[in-house]
């Protein structure tokens, strides 16, 4: 029934699912297979519910109806978790892309003054160092947003 409810790329998963149990797969490997095939949280939530139903026995439908509202929560919390790390995200963008602004902006308004800058060999070192550690600060900044639901 997902297999010819659902839309692409989920449904052909299913219906490989289906298959292999059809034509002999037991159906402990044949979800093991789709877990390999898609290897999301939620999949694994799925198939471990639905081996867990097949071992204890159960309400299966009360069972998906669960871990369809557990999914939906997670979908929730992920994208409460985005809203709050917005403005950290964006304060990456903003420091990664200040310095490059300002130098351009100073090179225009007193080219004499940032001249050294692109001419000396210590103005090239300095560049070179300014480059380096605004890329570790962004992917810093990036690491601590980065928070997994």
């Amino acid at each position: 029934m997902i297999g010819n409810e659902v839309s692409e790329p989920v449904a052909g998963e299913f219906r490989k699912l289906y298959e292999e149990q059809k034509f002999g797969l037991p159906v402990r490997d044949a979800l093991m297979n789709l877990v390999e095939r898609m290897p999301l949280v939620d999949v694994k939530f799925f198939v471990t519910a639905v081996m867990l139903q097949r071992e204890t026995g159960g309400n299966l439908a009360e069972i998906l109806d669960n871990l369809s509202h557990v999914v939906r929560e997670r979908f929730k919390i992920l994208r409460q978790v985005r809203v709050h790390t917005a403005h950290g995200r964006f304060t990456g963008y903003v420091l990664l892309g200040l310095p490059p602004f300002l130098a351009i902006a100073l090179t225009l308004i007193n080219h004499d003054h940032m001249a050294p800058l692109f001419r000396e060999h210590l103005g090239h070192l300095m560049l070179e160092g300014t480059i380096v550690m605004q890329v570790i600060g962004f992917f810093w900044i990036r690491q601590v947003m980065k928070i997994e639901v």
